[in-house]
């Protein structure tokens, strides 16, 4: 099967058009930029539909146009860029920014964290919005969760993974506080945009990748290279997706507009996660069954090695001489761990039981 094609022709623009809103009869445009390509299932599906959203909930009084990444913007640069009031707003996912603050990583995944449904909950009722907002502020930005992929996968291997001593020395695509659990683990992290993905993979300047899970790994083609696709992805349990918005086009907009963004952002949320949901499965099926990958469980020992990894970096955070940082680890790791036994009853509880030898359906 060919690789199939993800991006887009760039757009003739230069960071010059993005420097301020359009704006035409009390009407608003605001230029959004991503860090994925134009149309990538999943995120950059994802990307689209906020923009056309905002624009239908608003009656057309705020629009919104998309840049993908590297048309106008680097995705490395898509914060700065909102930061610094070159572009409106981004769609990306915190684990980009974490060289900002690693308090940031929190918000899109952790290690051995919890999963969207708990992190979402955290978020709007545990406090961890009221953080965001805060830790957010201090680069002029106003964030807003817009999704999640959901569990995601530790993605394609050249080679088997028997033990940590396969680990140690690979060439491993990742990114976020997961990433730096990788690298202390001993694999050699490389952080790519999803559009250098698969050529880095194809020339072996990398050994493996993780991107996401099925339903946005299929199309970038990596299972073209390597066929073993390892799980569970301990490093993010869940990775929330967000918009960025520049605080001072954020505090222009009327009440009105202020609550269309914000409801868009809610009403993606539960869109953009079910999605996911319903379409890991079916790529899973069109990996193996049409492609020849091989799914493969990483060894028992390795998690437990990974998780006491993550649990040191969880130490260190939840002592970071930053107090807004370690507010942040210390409320993530509390209401996770209070969330654990009752997850581990109900809904897992409830998945095993649906393993047991019984008549159903």
């Amino acid at each position: 099967m060919q690789r199939r094609t993800i991006i887009g022709s760039a757009a003739a623009a230069t960071a010059a058009t993005l420097a301020t809103p359009a704006l035409s009869q009390g009407r608003i445009e605001w230029r959004m930029v991503t860090i994925w390509p134009r149309n990538l299932p999943g995120p950059g599906v994802a990307a689209q539909r906020c923009a056309d959203r905002i624009g239908q909930m608003s009656g057309g009084r705020l629009t919104v146009r998309l840049f993908a990444a590297g048309e106008v913007v680097p995705p490395a640069g898509a914060f700065d860029a909102v930061a610094a009031g070159t572009a409106d707003l981004y769609h990306g996912v915190p684990s980009f920014w974490i060289s900002k603050s690693p308090g940031i990583g929190f918000f899109g995944s952790f290690p051995y964290g919890m999963t969207a449904y708990e992190r979402q909950g955290w978020m709007m009722h545990g406090g961890g919005q009221a953080m965001y907002d805060e830790m957010y502020a201090r680069f002029g930005v106003k964030g807003f969760i817009v999704g999640d992929s959901g569990p995601q996968w530790m993605g394609f291997f050249r080679r088997e993974l028997n033990s940590l001593e396969d680990f140690r020395g690979l060439r491993y695509r990742t990114a976020g506080l997961g990433g730096e659990m990788f690298r202390r683990a001993g694999a050699s992290v490389v952080s790519l945009p999803a559009g250098q993905i698969f050529a880095a993979l194809q020339s072996g300047t990398i050994d493996a990748a993780e991107f996401v899970g099925p339903f946005s790994d299929l199309p970038l083609g990596l299972h073209q290279v390597a066929k073993n696709y390892y799980y569970p992805g301990v490093q993010e349990p869940s990775s929330a997706e967000e918009i960025g918005i520049n605080m001072g086009r954020w505090n222009a907009l009327p009440d009105d507009l202020k609550a269309v963004v914000r409801f868009c952002a809610l009403s993606l949320h539960e869109e953009t996660t079910s999605e996911y949901d319903v379409r890991h499965p079916i790529a899973l099926n069109e990996l193996v069954t049409r492609h020849g990958v091989q799914v493969k469980e990483v060894p028992r020992d390795m998690l437990i090695a990974f998780g006491n990894i993550a649990g040191e970096i969880l130490a260190e955070l939840r002592a970071h001489q930053d107090p807004l940082v370690k507010r942040i680890a210390d409320s993530y790791a509390e209401f996770r761990n209070r969330s654990q036994a009752y997850m581990l009853q109900s809904y897992a509880g409830n998945f095993n039981s649906r393993a047991l030898p019984i008549r159903w359906g």
